[in-house]
């Protein structure tokens, strides 16, 4: 389960979130390439847009739910 106070600084305000246990698998960029981006000097992922409505919504949350590590997070704020 991802941490809300070890979230990785250069995600975008807003629900979803990554946090420092990221280890760059890719696999939330792949699913969800307009939402999560990579930090090359981390290497790690982060979020770089918050979705807008509930499709985008979704795919978020297929990524969350995909994330091998529990990495991202959505702590249900807007």
């Amino acid at each position: 389960m991802a941490v809300k106070d070890k979230r990785i600084p250069e995600n975008v305000p807003g629900k979803f979130y990554v946090d420092d246990q990221c280890i760059d698998c890719d696999l939330c960029r792949d699913m969800a390439p307009n939402f999560f981006g990579r930090l090359d000097d981390k290497g790690c992922s982060f979020v770089k847009k918050q979705p807008s409505n509930a499709q985008e919504e979704d795919l978020c949350m297929e990524a969350l739910e995909s994330c091998p590590v529990d990495a991202i997070g959505n702590d249900g704020d807007k």
